[in-house]
């Protein structure tokens, strides 16, 4: 047993940090997956309690195979992939803003006929313009300061993208809009260009925001208009039932399996896993929780550190970053710190294509690592034989 463990993390490649947080998120998330869809399978599957956790037990090995095969490959080869990602991406979204499936009076999914899958547009060209702004970064460091020969090139897409994305999910268009900042900051563009770019999305936050204090009350206008209202009272009906698990785990509790709220929670298995991962651990739990994420952007700032190339080191803090600032802003959510946003915990919360497409982004973080971690190794080397 301990030699086929022993031979499993031998094939693991990059960063076992990294690695570590991966699979502490994985074990959260089995275990609060299984414990929060009972009431779900009772009522879709007749009390088959091991239904969703079999499906997410596969949704997540192929996560992983996913993540596995990307860490494998040279981190440079997705370099060229992301102008095939893009050039993908845009039409996709162009596609689902006008004929995707219509979920809760948001169109973000497409549904493939054939195998009726749906995903979410959105989560591949967050992946896509991330791996495309390192790319285009890495490739204009010469004329990084530059407005027309490398801030518009940049910068066009980020906005193209965004703006696309922004009518059927708002936050995931500004937390991909400020990942990109992060990334140009990171990137050495001009701070006076950051600033104006920052200073003008910052603009038409406020233009949408007052459009949805004053403006027409309907579709998803009138959905972002109640998020916000409701944030300022005590919260709508979930929420208030997420406060209600938090105030249940207390400080420690290992409890797996004992939530109650999970009977009353809307999406405890998604958009709020979180609160049902506190009710059942504690305080303690949800805390590890943190941590996890925290060690998973710390050791992605360190590959900046190590990595030789500017590509490597964009693509694995600009991923990073995403995934964490995500994660953070659903725990946000859970705990009435932000409103309602729909984004899910990143490797934690049940689902299909986002973990696939979580997956690959890890894989790619991993590749970087490695790479950068043999080009420290060669460096010792070379200095030894000095």
């Amino acid at each position: 047993m301990q030699q086929a463990v022993n031979r499993f993390f031998s094939r693991l490649h990059g960063d076992k940090f990294i690695w570590l947080s991966i699979f502490g998120l994985i074990a959260f998330s089995l275990l609060a997956v299984y414990s929060s869809t009972e009431s779900l399978a009772f009522r879709e599957r007749g009390g088959s309690l091991f239904y969703y956790l079999i499906k997410h037990l596969f949704v997540m090995g192929l996560g992983f195979v996913v993540m596995y095969v990307a860490h494998l490959i040279n981190y440079k080869y997705f370099s060229r992939l992301s102008q095939i990602f893009l050039f993908i991406a845009i039409p996709l979204l162009v596609y689902t803003l006008f004929f995707g499936t219509n979920i809760n009076e948001a169109r973000r999914w497409i549904t493939l006929p054939v195998i009726n899958l749906t995903f979410q547009t959105s989560d591949f060209a967050k992946l896509a313009l991330i791996m495309y702004t390192a790319r285009v970064l890495s490739k204009k460091q010469n004329q990084i300061k530059k407005l027309k020969e490398a801030f518009l090139p940049i910068i066009l897409p980020i906005v193209v993208v965004c703006i696309l994305i922004a009518p059927a999910d708002l936050s995931t268009a500004v937390l991909l809009f400020f990942t990109c900042i992060v990334i140009l900051f990171i990137g050495r563009v001009k701070t006076a260009h950051i600033f104006a770019t920052f200073g003008l999305g910052a603009v038409m936050l406020a233009l949408l925001i007052g459009i949805l204090s004053f403006g027409p009350e309907q579709g998803r206008l009138e959905t972002w208009k109640q998020r916000i209202e409701d944030f300022d009272k005590d919260g709508p009906f979930q929420i208030q039932q997420a406060k209600i698990a938090i105030v249940k785990g207390g400080v420690v509790r290992l409890a797996p399996g004992k939530s109650t709220q999970r009977n009353y929670l809307p999406h405890p298995y998604s958009d709020f896993i979180y609160a049902i991962i506190i009710e059942e651990y504690g305080l303690l739990g949800g805390a590890i929780v943190i941590f996890l994420y925290l060690v998973l952007l710390y050791r992605c700032i360190r590959i900046v550190i190590k990595s030789p190339r500017a590509f490597g080191a964009l693509l694995a803090v600009g991923l990073g970053f995403s995934l964490v600032v995500q994660a953070f802003v659903n725990m946000g959510v859970n705990v009435h710190l932000l409103p309602v946003t729909g984004l899910t915990l990143p490797m934690v919360s049940m689902g299909g294509s986002s973990i696939w497409f979580t997956g690959l982004a890890l894989g790619m973080i991993l590749s970087a690592s490695k790479s950068a971690e043999e080009h420290l190794i060669k460096v010792k080397t070379q200095h030894v034989s000095k």
